[in-house]
């Protein structure tokens, strides 16, 4: 069994999840207006490791409070830091330290503006990656043959599995990337990992996945181990499952494309 690699998902982690407004009632004092003021999140700049988030108004910002909790529900951080007025759209880094190491399973952000209203946004930064064994296609053919559906059989029970814990995190999405080895021309490569991709999406959702299911194919471009053109390396053709509440970012054109 091969585990997908770590690179896809930490790339990938957070977006917003919720529209303004939404989540608990504002501060003491303040007053709500969620349509008012747009609070947003850049995803390339949210840093779980680093325990830091970038935030921008789009009006002068008083303050920011931040809510991170894990996934037992417990509140792991609650903090709130000034910005003095920051002009709209001024990148705003808030920072939190956690009471435990507990995985975090959402963040709540709420972007205070100068003359007392206020916005917010939540994000779940929750995917995993399902451990399967890889199916194995015969040269230049997205066909799933008889021998290898045991395979694809394991993968569904485990995906089941996962999703009967996480009922509580809203809409899960299963993400299917197909990759393969350098062996063979890029653009043959790429169309050849999609259509693999989409063959096993399908096979999900012909057996009775209830999820939305997403697929894409990388060809040759995320190597699992780097090699030369035109190298058969058997690691390097395989295919992520991935499950996750928002779309995991993928590389270049590479877009999503729904079953």
């Amino acid at each position: 069994m091969r585990h997908a690699p770590a690179l896809l998902l930490a790339a990938s982690l957070l977006v917003p999840a919720a529209a303004r407004g939404d989540g608990p009632a504002p501060a003491p004092g303040a007053q709500a207006r969620p349509q008012a003021l747009d609070v947003t999140i850049d995803r390339s700049k949210v840093d779980l490791k680093g325990r830091q988030i970038e935030v921008k108004l789009s009006r002068a910002a008083s303050k920011v409070r931040i809510k991170v909790l894990g996934q037992s529900g417990a509140v792991l951080a609650e903090d709130e830091k000034p910005f003095n007025g920051a002009a709209a759209g001024t990148p705003l880094v808030v920072t939190w330290t956690p009471s435990s190491d507990e995985t975090v399973a959402r963040i709540e952000v709420y972007g205070h503006d100068t003359q007392g209203y206020w916005a917010g946004v939540a994000i779940i930064p929750w995917n995993v990656s399902i451990p399967h064994e890889e199916v194995q296609f015969e040269t230049n053919s997205d066909v799933i043959r008889a021998p290898e559906v045991p395979k694809l059989e394991a993968s569904l029970q485990r995906i089941s599995e996962v999703v009967a814990k996480t009922t509580e995190l809203g809409k899960i999405t299963l993400f299917i990337v197909g990759h393969t080895d350098t062996v063979g021309g890029e653009e043959h490569n790429l169309t050849l990992s999609r259509r693999r991709a989409r063959a096993i999406a399908a096979w999900f959702k012909g057996r009775g996945l209830k999820l939305p299911v997403a697929y894409e194919g990388l060809g040759e471009s995320a190597p699992l181990v780097k090699t030369a053109d035109q190298v058969d390396e058997p690691k390097n053709r395989r295919v992520d499952y991935i499950l996750s509440v928002e779309p995991p970012r993928l590389s270049g054109n590479a877009s999503w494309k729904a079953l």
